[in-house]
């Protein structure tokens, strides 16, 4: 009786310590509880809800199933806990199965069909994720949390107009719902209503002056808006609130270089790759920026970050977009890398066949690998695609003119001026080429000359 009177105090103290914070204190008093009675499901329940506030999910996870199986016929509470978690977790194929056994065990859960609004959505399946929407608004129609939900997978389908709706609605049933102000605001900012998005998130911000999101996003809109002051001055605002917040640094690194301050601009793109390489391009903006500085004492560096990007290309091609890769190869061509040009410029050509450019910047690092007959393939390619394309043109020609092929490249030549008359390379080459036909005249009669004085003797 003694140990199971403390182990019941030691849960009262874990609650009292749960309401102050004190989560590491309230998770051993806890687990000092369930030592004397491991079969408790209410107390393993408490163990997952501190564990999730303490930020240790995967640890609240085996808490909440363990609260689930102990519960006589399962517990609705823990499975539809169990699933949020999940979903946090980013695992939003797990999270479904255990919402959907939160139905089973409460059918008028509005909560469970939120939480499979988000899942739903999180996999792409958004009719499924509609429907939930209306089974939930069937039993309250005025669930804000449900609207909200369905926003955001609105949102991810670009349709902006009726997510401005749902958020609207979700803001008049609970205005209360975390960012609410500034969710509506990133809808109306998506259908280009920007100074009614800017009016929103200054409203959210005065409700909550230090949401640092809200500042950051508010600075995005403002850059978007070209009102650059008012951007620099809210995402300075936000790194005061919070100096290592990475979007801020990228935000202000984009900002400076827009305005060609590349100093300012690798300043703050070196914080973002310090705080994570793979965030949002940094490491592609940091080369970029390097590069436009022309020091030759950085091209170690820009080296070692386009190779750095290069590898997570290989690794996970999935998490980079077609322009991401474009980006990618014209650094590494402008770096001059180009094997590791060759190799992103064919994964652009797996994923887009009839992209001329991607050809082109083949042969382009073909060339710069000293493998021309190759380059020629892919720059004629290029044009096979793309017939009024200077680029390739221009590297013909020049591919030609170094294996001595002078009528061909001064085919190509001409072929480029007929498009763009003022292409300052061709009409270099051109000029070459000229010049050359002169010497070559030149030299054709000075042998001319010298073998009829040899004949007259």
């Amino acid at each position: 009786m003694n140990d199971w009177h403390e182990a019941e105090q030691q849960v009262e103290r874990a609650h009292e310590l749960y309401e102050a914070g004190r989560w590491d204190e309230a998770e051993a008093a806890l687990r000092q509880a369930l030592s004397v009675n491991p079969y408790q499901a209410e107390w393993q329940f408490n163990l997952g809800l501190t564990l999730e506030a303490a930020g240790r999910l995967e640890d609240a996870v085996k808490a909440f199933k363990q609260s689930y199986e102990l519960a006589e016929d399962g517990d609705a509470q823990s499975a539809m806990i169990l699933g949020s978690t999940l979903i946090e977790l980013n695992r939003p194929a797990e999270a479904v199965r255990w919402l959907e056994r939160a139905l089973e065990h409460a059918p008028d859960s509005v909560d469970a069909h939120v939480h499979l609004i988000d899942a739903m959505s999180l996999l792409e399946r958004h009719d499924e994720a509609e429907v939930h929407f209306y089974l939930a608004i069937q039993i309250n129609p005025h669930s804000g949390p449900a609207h909200a939900a369905l926003a955001e997978s609105l949102l991810d389908r670009r349709e902006y107009d009726r997510a401005v709706w749902c958020l609207r609605e979700a803001a008049k049933y609970d205005n209360s719902l975390p960012r609410i102000h500034a969710r509506l605001a990133r809808a109306y900012a998506e259908t280009g209503r920007l100074e009614r998005a800017r009016q929103l998130y200054l409203r959210e911000i005065r409700r909550n002056p230090g949401d640092v999101e809200t500042i950051v996003d508010l600075g995005r809109l403002l850059m978007d808006m070209n009102r650059t002051v008012e951007a620099d001055e809210k995402l300075r605002r936000a790194l005061e609130i919070e100096p290592d917040h990475t979007e801020a640094h990228m935000s202000l690194g984009e900002l400076a270089d827009s305005c060609d301050d590349h100093e300012r601009a690798r300043r703050h793109f070196d914080v973002v790759v310090r705080l994570d390489p793979a965030y949002g391009g940094a490491r592609r903006k940091l080369a970029s920026v390097l590069l436009a500085k022309h020091r030759q004492s950085e091209q170690k560096r820009i080296a070692d970050l386009l190779k750095d990007e290069t590898n997570d290309v290989k690794r996970d091609g999935t998490a980079f977009t077609n322009d991401d890769l474009d980006e990618l190869l014209g650094l590494l061509l402008d770096a001059g890398m180009p094997a590791e040009a060759e190799a992103i410029a064919r994964k652009l050509i797996d994923r887009k066949p009839g992209d001329a450019a991607a050809h082109h910047h083949l042969s382009m690092a073909q060339f710069g690998l000293g493998r021309v007959a190759q380059g020629v393939v892919s720059a004629r390619r290029a044009l096979r695609l793309k017939p009024d394309f200077v680029a390739p043109m221009h590297n013909l020609a020049v591919a030609h003119l170094r294996r001595g092929e002078i009528s061909r490249a001064r085919y190509w030549v001409q072929q480029g001026l007929a498009i763009e008359p003022e292409d300052r390379g061709l009409r270099r080459l051109r000029t070459y080429l000229r010049v050359h036909a002169i010497r070559s005249l030149g030299q054709h009669i000075a042998l001319m000359f010298r073998r009829s004085r040899n004949s007259g003797q």
